[in-house]
């Protein structure tokens, strides 16, 4: 979505504090960050298998890219007001001990991000927010649904982003709030607004390739396509996917959204962030009734194959009766002519000792003979309908 170019009165962050402590107040000047008693040294960059990109911002503007985790927290703590971007895909369980370390973030929250394939959720452990979301993407080629997911750590003046998947591209998110300074100056709460708002903008080409697989779907089914039920079946197990990944940021928006006006945050940040809910009801209900439509066509694809299987059977039993009138009728002459040639073969026999071989009405009894048993069988099949 296009955010207006309007001037936001930026709200200052309060600087993490050592439990036990009071804190303190908004007016004094803020210590400066300490680092963590960890017994292991922060590694000096990413593993290979992974891919880091860190940032730092003040008053919306970034101050540095810091090239590794350890100079992340070297220049966070000597930042006053200052907020850190550290964005992750595939990271290392050292890397994501390291940041727990720094950060203190809750081992739970952790685990969960090291595990990936979680529900979306959202989860405030003290300070720090933990939220889990599924990114989608529809591709063109297969024309499937790709799922990613997304693990966000929003505290007091950082943000972490654990990405497993190809979706999202947070750095289209990173460029559109680094255009957008007033925005960014509103700290980690605008860096999430705009994360969820891409995560959501996401949804959007996926609904329409679906859409157009239904209306593709439905004119196979009524081309009587033998393969499109294997098509339904794959389409709507993306829709359950796709009803996991969004039906519980319903819920989810309207906790943040109670949350943020809890704490105070900006009104127009609240605005925005109606607006995302906004969208994701929308999506919600589209996918909800992708569900259902394909359901419908599942059971239209099944009432068509049974008709059509109704239709082979009784197009085979009338072969098969057409079939057997035939063989009836060729059974009923090869026995009517089965008659004479037992007559002929008889007396065609070369024996000199038979008794009609003088007799001078042999040859027209025999030929009398051969009629009347052909013509008695033709009748008695005749009669039982075999010719």
């Amino acid at each position: 979505m296009t955010l207006p170019s309007r001037k936001h009165t930026w709200r200052r962050h309060p600087v993490r504090q050592t439990p036990g402590k009071p804190p303190a107040s908004p007016d004094a000047a803020a210590p400066a960050r300490t680092a963590p008693q960890a017994t292991t040294a922060a590694p000096a960059g990413p593993s290979p298998g992974s891919v880091f990109q860190a940032a730092l911002y003040r008053d919306g503007f970034k101050v540095s890219s810091p090239p590794s985790l350890s100079e992340t927290f070297r220049q966070l703590r000597e930042q006053r007001d200052g907020m850190a971007w550290i964005g992750l895909h595939h990271p290392s369980g050292a890397e994501l001990l390291t940041l727990a370390a720094e950060f203190d973030l809750h081992e739970l929250a952790v685990e969960d991000a090291m595990e990936a394939h979680q529900r979306p959720k959202l989860e405030r452990y003290g300070e720090t927010l933990f939220v889990v979301l599924r990114a989608a993407r529809y591709l063109d080629a297969p024309e499937e649904v790709d799922f990613g997911e997304l693990h966000v750590f929003v505290g007091p003046d950082f943000v972490i982003t654990v990405r497993h998947g190809a979706a999202p591209d947070l750095s289209a998110v990173r460029r559109r709030m680094e255009e957008t300074p007033e925005l960014l100056a509103l700290g980690p709460e605008a860096v999430l607004y705009a994360i969820l708002d891409a995560v959501v903008d996401g949804y959007a080409p996926v609904v329409a390739g679906v859409q157009n697989d239904i209306d593709e779907i439905e004119t196979e089914v009524f081309r009587g396509d033998p393969a499109v039920s294997r098509r339904i079946y794959e389409l709507s197990r993306e829709m359950v996917e796709f009803q996991r990944a969004t039906r519980p940021l319903v819920a989810m928006l309207h906790g943040l959204m109670a949350g943020f006006a809890k704490y105070g945050t900006d009104e127009e940040l609240q605005r925005y962030l109606r607006d995302v809910a906004d969208h994701v009801t929308h999506t919600s209900e589209r996918v909800d009734g992708f569900r259902q439509a394909l359901t419908e066509i599942l059971t239209v694809n099944a009432t068509q194959v049974g008709q059509q299987q109704n239709a082979e059977m009784r197009a085979l039993a009338e072969a098969g009766f057409e079939q057997n009138e035939e063989i009836k009728k060729i059974s009923a002459w090869a026995a009517i002519l089965f008659a004479p040639t037992l007559v002929g073969t008889i007396y065609g026999m070369n024996f000199d000792a038979m008794p009609e071989l003088d007799w001078a009405l042999g040859y027209p009894f025999a030929i009398l003979l051969m009629a009347a048993v052909c013509t008695g069988l033709y009748f008695v099949f005749k009669r039982r309908d075999w010719l």
